[in-house]
């Protein structure tokens, strides 16, 4: 069993302090030592050996990883599946690696959307100031046009990006499994125009500027009680704080700040124009949402919720929300319940579709068919996972 340097310096100091706070007739003596001891402590020489630096590569090549043909994630020298334990008891270490190839990923998936899918990216708000903070999403050629339906997939919270429904998935699985591919080329096949969204794009990160407080000249209105302690405070105080900071959190990240991309909300355009939402093990809480009365019904009427579920495919799952119809996914994976229940959604969509445009038929009877074109655009496919 290895021991860290870490350990073996810090178990000292714990039993020191344990036994300063019992107290004793040396007590004042032993905390003197002891802060003595501290201020001897090389801390950057102690993270040296205790973290190495969090410098990855960025990009799959750099990571010795690629997609083969099967579209699973692969070193390219072992042809071993990604290991996340590179460094053992290196856990924080570990994970940042992770995070800096699920970084690549995003930008590897936003290339196979344009590329394989053949989807233009869009900056928004598309009426965006030069200085304002933007996100973007992905539209095929037909979107706003296609006068039929339209198919708009959303991702879920977290890390994922425009195009994902799970990270984990994508590097341990494959891309299939793990990206909305499947869906947005089923959908073209079927003459659906397709919209990506991007909703956990929507802010940016900026360095947080840092503050300098000046001290005040002028302490004449300064307690004298609080003054004579702030004198007593040792010089080295500040550096000895600086020691505990960087020893809890070594290679601290700088501190960020977020600004937020303008967005808009449109609840009787969607539920005019929307004909069925699909979502996939969702989360939402009608109640907690606050959402009213009208969108209760909307949903009930026109959504289904594919849930993680032992039981088999569409079988119905009894809910204590009044929301939308749940049906198991046929996995009790919640990562897998986009991709299981692929199928399902398919028809789902295609009903629903068919029920819309069988209840517009007598009306175009009537008019004799003089509906213009631009009513008959209004009608689009919305999927909501």
């Amino acid at each position: 069993m290895s021991i860290s340097l870490r350990s073996l310096i810090l178990l000292p100091i714990w039993i020191s302090m344990a036994q300063i706070q019992q107290g004793g007739p040396d007590e004042t003596e032993k905390s003197t030592a002891l802060k003595d001891l501290l201020s001897r402590i090389d801390l950057d020489e102690l993270m040296k050996k205790d973290e190495p630096p969090l410098d990855f590569p960025d990009t799959l090549e750099g990571f010795e990883y690629a997609f083969n043909e099967k579209g699973q994630l692969r070193h390219t020298k072992t042809g071993e599946p990604f290991v996340f334990n590179y460094r053992e008891d290196l856990h924080r270490w570990n994970q940042k690696r992770y995070e800096a190839l699920g970084e690549i990923i995003t930008k590897y998936v936003y290339e196979l959307l344009e590329k394989d899918c053949n989807l233009k990216k869009i900056s928004i708000p598309v009426d965006a100031t030069e200085s304002e903070p933007k996100s973007f999403i992905f539209m095929s050629e037909d979107a706003l046009t296609n006068p039929q339906k339209l198919m708009v997939l959303i991702h879920g919270s977290g890390v994922v990006r425009a195009g994902q429904w799970a990270r984990r998935l994508i590097i341990n699985e494959d891309l299939d499994s793990g990206t909305q591919i499947p869906f947005i080329k089923r959908a073209m096949d079927e003459g659906y125009g397709v919209i990506v969204l991007n909703p956990n794009e929507n802010f940016i990160e900026v360095e947080k500027p840092k503050i300098h407080v000046q001290p005040s000249s002028d302490s004449s209105d300064e307690p004298a009680e609080k003054r004579e302690r702030r004198d007593k405070i040792p010089k080295d105080t500040k550096k000895r704080r600086d020691f505990y900071e960087k020893y809890r959190n070594p290679q601290r990240e700088k501190e960020m700040m977020q600004l937020y991309i303008r967005m808009i909300q449109r609840e009787a355009g969607v539920k005019s124009k929307v004909a069925a939402a699909a979502l996939t093990d969702s989360v939402h809480n009608v109640w907690h949402q606050e959402a009213g009365k009208t969108i209760r019904e909307w949903m009930r009427e026109n959504c289904c919720n594919w849930v993680s579920s032992s039981e088999p495919l569409d079988t119905s799952v009894e809910s204590m929300l009044p929301d939308c119809p749940r049906v198991s996914a046929g996995t009790d994976r919640h990562e897998l319940t986009s991709w299981k229940s692929f199928p399902s959604i398919f028809k789902f969509f295609t009903e629903a579709s068919e029920a819309k445009t069988s209840s517009l038929q007598p009306a175009l009877t009537r008019r004799s068919h003089r509906i213009k074109h631009e009513e008959l655009s209004e009608e689009k496919l919305h999927i909501d996972l």
